[in-house]
């Protein structure tokens, strides 16, 4: 009996069933998922090209893929894509980790959006972690604005392992954003500090970040991604910051005195501004826009974006030259020998290097 309480000589006592329990598997999951089907390139740059952000995010996915039948389909895309591209304002932003440039960014598209129209999209780098590869991909939820406004588009991308501040596949889905209709591209950088040579070949204007109280002018006048900004604002400029902000901005004016004249023929201007509370942020615009207007005037913007095709087909290169000679057959089954012979001491580091490369070369020479 289910329930010996019901029996006789329990008079008086009565115990129900209860409710049938529903089963704790889920009787959906049995249904076949309908898998989506699989986009060819011509439709991929047809939607493109229509300003579907959907496809556009696929094909993003697909350019970032290290799969080489994903990489034969991207380039593809590309390809077509490129008669398409060109015509927008590229802008790099840069700081130091904490500078606000989320923040900064989702006040910029906002404001641009307000006073020039068009579409904005925003392509996010994040840190992937050396140790989990992974990356929290959250810069978007920062930018409460812009992730709701129709006319823009924000995308973050893992670093991969790569330097410079950006991802590998930055240069080409600034590409299919142009495609798509976007007059205007940020591109923000993980901020690293003074390493983002890779972001400043691809963008117009690089825009730096900084906060009051990071450093002296020494700290100022040191090479690197100060020398390569065509414009620096001081953010956090509100409350009991002013004062502080003022003088750091009065120190990187004095800094950017000892550096040579930019080849643009621009001096980059100091300015102040709040990305919380949104004030400044009109004179940071006219200044990128006078620069513009100034590199225009003097045939710098084409020169710039000439030089900047010509590095990424070297950097093109050098990319396809290293998966290649890792993904060579012979010398994946001699690497484990030469890391073995460099862990007991007997090459050194510099000597394995070269016997690997050698060996290569040898291959290459022999190909027929």
């Amino acid at each position: 009996m289910e329930h010996p309480e019901n029996s006789s000589e329990y008079a008086g006592l009565q115990v129900n069933s209860g409710v049938e329990q529903p089963s704790i598997v889920n009787p959906y999951l049995r249904r076949q998922r309908v898998r989506r089907r699989e986009l060819t390139a011509a439709e991929m740059v047809e939607g493109i090209v229509k300003g579907d952000v959907t496809i556009l995010s696929q094909a993003v996915t697909l350019v970032e893929s290290v799969n080489p039948d994903h990489q034969a389909k991207a380039q593809e895309v590309i390809n077509k894509c490129l008669p398409y591209s060109g015509n927008s304002v590229r802008i790099g932003i840069s700081g130091v980790p904490g500078a606000g440039k989320s923040t900064s960014i989702d006040e910029f598209g906002i404001h641009v959006l307000k006073e020039k129209g068009g579409k904005l999209a925003v392509l996010a780098i994040d840190p992937s972690s050396e140790r989990s590869k992974g990356s929290i991909l959250g810069d978007k939820t920062r930018m409460e604005k812009l992730s709701v406004h129709p006319d823009s588009f924000i995308r973050p991308s893992p670093t991969a392992g790569s330097l410079g501040g950006v991802a590998r596949k930055t240069r080409e889905t600034i590409i299919l954003c142009e495609a798509s209709g976007f007059d205007k591209i940020f591109v923000e950088t993980v901020g690293v500090g003074q390493s983002e040579t890779a972001c400043h070949s691809m963008v117009d204007f690089f825009l730096l970040i900084q906060v009051a109280g990071t450093g002296d002018e020494l700290q100022g006048i040191k090479r690197g991604i100060m020398e390569i900004s065509d414009g620096i604002v001081i953010n956090k400029c509100d409350g009991d910051n002013v004062d502080r902000c003022q003088m750091a901005a009065t120190n990187f004016r004095n800094a950017l005195h000892f550096f040579p004249m930019p080849e643009s023929g621009w001096s980059p201007k100091v300015l102040c501004y709040s990305g919380f509370y949104g004030t400044g942020v009109k004179e940071v615009w006219d200044m990128i826009y006078e620069y513009f207007d100034f590199v225009k005037a003097n045939g710098y913007f084409d020169y710039r974006r000439n030089e900047q095709s010509k590095y990424w087909m070297y950097e093109s290169i050098n990319e396809h030259l290293r998966l290649n000679f890792y993904n060579n057959d012979v010398i994946k089954r001699q690497l484990q020998d030469a890391e073995r012979t460099v862990l007991t001491g007997q090459q050194t580091s510099f000597m394995a290097a070269q016997r690997l490369l050698d060996e290569y070369f040898y291959q290459m020479r022999n190909v027929k």
